[in-house]
């Protein structure tokens, strides 16, 4: 016990020292604040847009759209009477700059409701957008004057509903809203994902470099390789832990000065999607278990990966396989947040190589029974056992050999061996 000790020590003192580890510790709390909120800041309005309206109308609805987007601030709108040639020069100005689009307008446009658009840039979500519903509230209005009907009473009858969304637990109704549960079920699963790979390419690294500098050669002259592997993932393990400590300690500062930092928007309109989750005591239960297990788990593999390759290539090459278990369960997890009582979502969160970031992702989506979180954490446990003793194994007879990588014939033999 007394060297896995030892190594345990070495491990996280040799990380904790180095200048990358207090790099990321700063950071961190920094990158996923802008994965979060930067993309939907940085896809605001934008410039103003200058657009023409080529009306080929025979009635005054050309005028009157044109006017309706000139007075959105998004728009400078000008009409453009229909002719020969129009459509030639407008594609002329787009492509020298003088203008961003133009709208393509007939009398047909009231009956189908297709307008065509032309422009050098279609793919801002909030100019598509904005033409949309201004060309919708036309259209609309205009249908409803043909039958006779007042749009602005219309207008007035219609009200927007505000849909008070609260998560049931327990039998009673929580305080946790729509956004928040996705919230929450998104950012544990991303941070989920990025510490099990991250760290687990750490310990598959620290094998590798010790394997290459022969250092492993006089360890386990002093120690058996299973205790040697044991106190790599253990060690690895602690600074995780001591990262996510400190990252909680940030994450929770700046958000109590998230006002201060963005100003009086806040989070703008990111909070409509993004809201600040609750943590309650199960789901940082839930969390830490399966990040603890997930990590165990493919911690052990990446090691085999590392002990089974003699250089830096052979290893990024071997860890495909592994790379694509985790990569997969968080592909699978916006499937789960949509339906978190499917079937594939029940399945993958017993899978134990996918279970560390489904089950996480449904108990904060939905509300789980107790029974299918204990089967999921003993089909865990019961896999990091089988996993391990592999990986240990492979890890005794690979962490001396060099030269070309095995194949998966030889890597039974050597379990067999070991």
């Amino acid at each position: 016990m007394r060297k896995i000790l030892a190594v345990i020590r070495r491990e996280f003192v040799e990380r904790v020292r180095q200048k990358w580890f207090w790099a990321m510790v700063v950071l961190g709390p920094l990158f996923f604040g802008a994965v979060f909120v930067l993309p939907t800041l940085l896809t605001g309005k934008g410039g103003v847009k200058h657009i023409a309206v080529v009306d080929g109308t025979t009635t005054t609805f050309g005028a009157r759209l044109t006017e309706r987007l000139d007075r959105e601030s998004l728009f400078i709108a000008v009409r453009v009477p229909f002719g020969p040639r129009t459509i030639d020069s407008l594609m002329a100005a787009v492509d020298t700059k003088e203008i961003d689009g133009f709208l393509i307008l007939s009398d047909a446009a009231v009956d189908s409701g297709t307008v065509m658009y032309r422009a050098s840039n279609v793919s801002s979500f909030v100019t598509i957008g904005t033409l949309e519903r201004v060309i919708g509230e036309m259209v609309n209005a205009t249908r409803l004057e043909r039958e006779g009907v007042n749009p602005s009473l219309v207008a007035k009858a219609r009200i927007r509903v505000d849909l008070d969304s609260k998560k049931i637990s327990g039998g009673k109704a929580t305080g946790e809203s729509a956004a928040q549960s996705f919230s929450l079920a998104y950012f544990m699963g991303i941070i989920l994902y990025m510490a099990i790979l991250i760290y687990g390419i750490n310990v598959m690294s620290s094998v590798l470099e010790e394997k290459t500098t022969k250092i492993v050669e006089v360890l386990v002259s002093s120690l058996r390789p299973f205790q040697l592997l044991l106190g790599k993932v253990i060690g690895v393990g602690a600074v995780s832990i001591f990262q996510f400590l400190i990252w909680g300690v940030s994450t929770r500062l700046l958000i109590s000065q998230r006002r201060h930092l963005l100003g009086e928007r806040g989070l703008g309109e990111a909070s409509q999607v993004f809201q600040l989750p609750h943590v309650t005591a199960g789901t940082a239960a839930v969390f830490s278990a399966y990040f603890l297990g997930g990590f165990l788990l493919y911690s052990s593999m990446f090691a085999a990966v590392g002990a089974m390759s003699s250089n830096e290539q052979e290893a990024r090459q071997a860890q495909q396989p592994v790379t694509m278990l985790l990569v997969a369960s968080f592909i699978s997890m916006f499937a789960m947040l949509n339906d978190p009582g499917s079937a594939l979502s029940v399945t993958l969160s017993l899978i134990p190589f996918s279970s560390p970031i489904a089950m996480p992702v449904r108990w904060a989506a939905g509300n789980l029974p107790f029974h299918e979180v204990a089967l999921s954490l003993g089909i865990l446990f019961l896999s990091i056992i089988g996993v391990t003793w592999v990986a240990a194994r492979i890890y005794r007879v690979g962490i001396l050999m060099t030269g070309k990588r095995p194949n998966l014939k030889e890597l039974v033999r050597w379990v067999r061996a070991a």
